[in-house]
């Protein structure tokens, strides 16, 4: 399937990924020492992307680092529709999962780069700073091949009220609009949420949280 290009000029799709990888990780000291730099570099951006992140950067900013700490885990950890795994949402926990996550080692290997066991490819935070820094064509054509999920993902975060929110907001609106047959997939993972476990198949393992492992992007196991 042919993937239509970004809409929006290399530099500024750089910026919105790169800052919404950025918020949306783990919230921890080193975090809140580089808002002012994304706060600075959103000033580049048109307003559709730079008032969503700030959206985010700005509550991020005002709240207390342990409560942002509770809330993240709570809300990307225990929601099986709040999920920072891309492939999870349409296949959730099943061996189709592995091929998946599989595609996304073999698109890394194409730049050149080796992503390091500690974290899983599909991580929207990993996918966003490889799509930012590293291959833009190839990040943009991850991030369509699981719009589906991405979109849910967006939806739910709206329901809930979620800080993290407008960073997702953001993402989604780097790419094009949605036709139809994408709005009914979206509807479908709506209604039936992600596949639950096969019978008689083992489950691709998901690492627990760790909060050591998470304050990523920057490839720590890329070579």
């Amino acid at each position: 399937m042919k993937h239509p290009a970004p809409a929006l000029p290399a530099g500024q799709l750089t910026i919105a990924w790169q800052s919404a990888s950025l918020l949306l990780d783990y919230p921890d000291e080193i975090l809140v020492e580089r808002l002012p730099l994304v706060r600075r570099a959103l000033d580049r951006l048109p307003s559709s992307l730079a008032e969503p992140l700030t959206a985010t950067l700005e509550q991020l900013a005002a709240g207390h680092l342990p409560d942002l700490q509770a809330r993240y885990v709570e809300t990307f950890d225990s929601r099986r529709r709040h999920n920072l795994y891309l492939t999870y949402f349409a296949h959730g926990d099943t061996r189709r999962r592995g091929v998946a996550l599989l595609r996304f080692k073999q698109t890394y290997l194409r730049s050149g780069f080796v992503l390091d066991d500690s974290e899983l490819p599909d991580h929207l935070c990993v996918v966003l700073e490889y799509a930012a820094t590293v291959d833009q064509k190839l990040g943009h054509r991850l991030l369509l091949d699981h719009r589906a999920g991405l979109e849910l993902l967006r939806l739910a975060l709206a329901d809930g009220d979620s800080p993290w929110y407008g960073a997702v907001l953001a993402v989604t609106a780097t790419l094009p609009p949605l036709q139809g047959d994408e709005r009914d997939a979206i509807a479908r993972l709506a209604a039936e949420g992600p596949p639950q476990e096969e019978v008689g198949l083992t489950p691709y393992a998901v690492p627990a949280f760790d909060p050591a492992v998470l304050p990523m992007p920057t490839f720590p196991g890329a070579r």
